[in-house]
């Protein structure tokens, strides 16, 4: 009965989660024009949007969105760590490239557009906010 009640409940809550093309769309709403580079700094963290789109945090009111080449980072091995090729003082569209850990497969960066992060977080509000339809 237990374990019936806690598949329940965990499908209940990935029923509640956004799809990732949902994700991708919000996002891409937020997010400014192309840049052709930032400045290497520190990651806070990254966030897997899709197969080929992941968010940079770099600061707790700065992120990118980075579109990489193909569907090539290794998600089905749950690593969060991910790391930047860059070696210098800025990370470049078309140059650079992410890498994840244990993988000798890498994926070139596309595209860097910055993310207008308040209007995510009211965005991501707005939709916890909203009655589910399935209730």
């Amino acid at each position: 009965m237990i374990l019936l009640l806690a598949v329940l409940g965990a499908s209940a809550c990935a029923s509640n989660r956004p799809s990732d093309a949902d994700r991708l769309a919000m996002y891409e709403a937020h997010a400014g024009a192309p840049v052709k580079q930032i400045r290497n700094v520190n990651a806070m963290g990254w966030e897997r949007v899709d197969d080929q789109h992941v968010i940079l945090s770099t600061r707790p009111t700065e992120s990118w969105l980075l579109e990489v080449s193909g569907p090539c980072l290794d998600w089905g091995s749950g690593s969060p760590l991910l790391r930047l090729s860059s070696t210098g003082p800025y990370v470049m569209a078309k140059f650079d490239r992410i890498l994840t850990e244990g993988s000798p497969v890498s994926c070139r960066i596309e595209e860097i557009r910055p993310i207008d992060v308040k209007a995510v977080r009211a965005a991501q509000d707005a939709a916890r906010a909203q009655p589910s339809a399935g209730t």
